[in-house]
């Protein structure tokens, strides 16, 4: 592993310690060539008339961006045809979407965010997309919804690509996490960022406290500990962040620690939280685990959930070490 590397060069020599058949390696090629395709449309934005939103609402009951749409489809023709899949689930689709039976099916199964904080895109702030890599189950060859139901931890691969500034890269195989920094020049991601750690101790928090009302008494106490400062009980000042892309918190977080939020409440409890298991919670539990942080629901790790559906979804708390198991603490004693 060295700086200025390429992501494929990197991811070869992965394949070569593991002793893989190079299938993996050109699914992943797929992706990155999508997520560039998706940076480009995102930096267009207004100049190619992709801004705005539709008509219509995905599956969880939200309105639509002209971008969701556009974003979902690259991820889909960039992946279909490669022989690498046996199956691919959006955020944006119902179900599960086959491939065509003109194309070879592979041994892989992928779950994607197409765009993750697309409610950002019309006033130019981070957006993402956010994937997962699972090994479709043996002698399966049509894959249906419950192939796809399996824990985070039998993820072969986890990623997003931000679209801020620079475009990156932040992946992990389950050795480390690692980022990559889009060369516009050459077409080509590169590593700038590997072994990505995320500091144990945090005075930063992230979460929607327009919610406040609605919280649980868990994470309203901290985050009433948090706000009372230097004068509260944990003696110190930090701050509050609320980006409202979950890319760009966690980035945040890989970068400089923190911890992310966005817990159940009392608006509607039986939900189980708000931000997706299959498409964003697991692949960036995955990500921040393999940086040395934790996730969790308030109750359990997240990548030991048991899916139940394709679009559930479960509460996340997630970032620096010691302020998690923190929070976590404080759900056990009620």
């Amino acid at each position: 592993m060295q700086l200025g590397q390429t992501i494929t060069q990197f991811i070869i020599e992965e394949q070569r310690r593991t002793g893989g058949t190079g299938e993996f390696t050109a699914l992943l090629n797929d992706i990155f060539t999508a997520c560039k395709n998706i940076s480009s449309a995102v930096n267009k934005g207004a100049l190619i008339g992709v801004l705005g939103s539709l008509e219509s609402e995905n599956v969880q009951g939200e309105t639509q961006k002209k971008l969701d749409v556009i974003t979902n489809d690259m991820m889909i023709k960039a992946n279909e045809w490669g022989g690498h899949l046996a199956g691919m689930a959006s955020e944006e689709m119902d179900d599960v979407y086959p491939i065509p039976a003109q194309y070879p099916r592979g041994k892989y199964l992928i779950t994607f965010d197409p765009l993750d904080g697309s409610s950002n895109i019309d006033v130019n702030i981070s957006v993402g997309t956010i994937f997962s890599i699972l090994r479709c189950p043996e002698g399966v060859t049509d894959p249906q919804a419950e192939d796809f139901l399996q824990p985070g931890t039998k993820q072969v691969c986890a990623g997003y690509a931000l679209y801020g500034p620079s475009t990156m890269m932040v992946i992990t195989t389950g050795h480390g996490a690692h980022a990559f920094t889009l060369d516009q020049n050459v077409g080509e991601f590169m590593l700038t960022h590997p072994n990505l750690t995320i500091p144990a101790d945090t005075r930063e928090f992230a979460i929607n406290a327009s919610n406040e009302r609605f919280w649980f008494p868990p994470v309203k106490r901290y985050v009433d500990e948090c706000v009372a400062g230097k004068d509260g009980p944990r003696g110190a000042n930090f701050n509050m962040r609320w980006v409202a892309s979950m890319v760009a918190e966690v980035h945040r977080i890989l970068t400089r620690g923190g911890v992310f939020m966005y817990p159940n409440d009392s608006r509607d409890p039986g939900r189980g939280g708000k931000l997706r298991l299959m498409y964003e919670a697991n692949p960036m539990s995955f990500i921040v685990e393999q940086a040395g942080g934790v996730s969790s629901t308030g109750t359990e790790r997240i990548m030991e959930v048991t899916p139940e559906g394709l679009h559930q979804r479960v509460p996340v708390i997630l970032g620096s070490k010691n302020e998690v198991e923190r929070i976590v603490a404080y759900h056990k004693e009620g």
